[in-house]
């Protein structure tokens, strides 16, 4: 398995390469944000590990970049920024967990095995609830015929309610499967993410599709 590694703090690049190596990982290390962003694109990784606060271009920009140019590559952030606004901005952009510094390494080696044992999901059906059409290998949907400008985590979050049509999805088993992490009791992280995506799936329609289940938590249908 191959790492991208973007840091730029000497120690600490130092100290998780070698842990990684030891681990059975081969990992390559940039210690710039651009550099970073030319390896990915160049290069076939298994996994990126980023710093938010690069020299060149920043974690958060290094992985939009990444996500424009359509490679879903699994990434972590490493940052010593902890509140819950940036760690819903790093997810959202399409990260796949969020770290904060200091941690303790074998928490981070167990969430790159996490990550990387996933196993594939077939993707290649299209999934209708009446007028939403999601297609997820293209990363695609549309409701009435019209495109959905989505963000990675919000595609993904209407992927996952679709996909357990009909069927309540707490917060918890929310934020497991579309973040593959645990958020505390009192962030309303999921709560802000189901708003945005109704003002782009719901609001614009007559038919509501996405309901709020009382004391459960959410689901998508086109019951009445």
């Amino acid at each position: 398995m191959r790492i991208l590694l973007v840091e730029d703090e000497a120690k600490t690049a130092a100290y998780l390469r070698r842990g990684l190596a030891e681990n059975g990982f081969t990992v390559e290390l940039a210690a710039r944000g651009d550099d970073g962003l030319h390896l990915a694109l160049g290069e076939g990784f298994d996994l990126l590990i980023l710093d938010v606060l690069l020299p060149g271009l920043d974690g958060w920009s290094l992985l939009a970049e990444l996500r424009r140019a359509g490679r879903t590559t699994p990434a972590i952030f490493l940052t010593a920024r902890d509140a819950v606004a940036d760690r819903v901005k790093g997810l959202d952009l399409g990260a796949d967990d969020y770290l904060v510094k200091p941690f303790a390494f074998s928490e981070l080696l167990a969430r790159v095995r996490s990550i990387l044992r996933r196993g594939p999901v077939r993707r290649d059906e299209v999934l209708r609830i009446a007028d939403l059409e999601i297609d997820p290998s293209r990363r695609r949907a549309t409701r009435a015929g019209l495109r959905l400008d989505l963000t990675p985590k919000e595609f993904a979050l209407l992927e996952l309610l679709a996909r357990r049509r009909g069927h309540p999805q707490s917060r918890t088993v929310i934020a497991e499967e579309v973040w593959d992490v645990n958020f505390d009791c009192d962030s309303n992280v999921v709560d802000v993410h189901i708003r945005r995506l109704r003002a782009k799936v719901d609001d614009p329609f007559p038919q509501k599709l996405i309901r709020t289940v009382r004391g459960v938590g959410y689901a998508l249908d086109d019951e009445p």
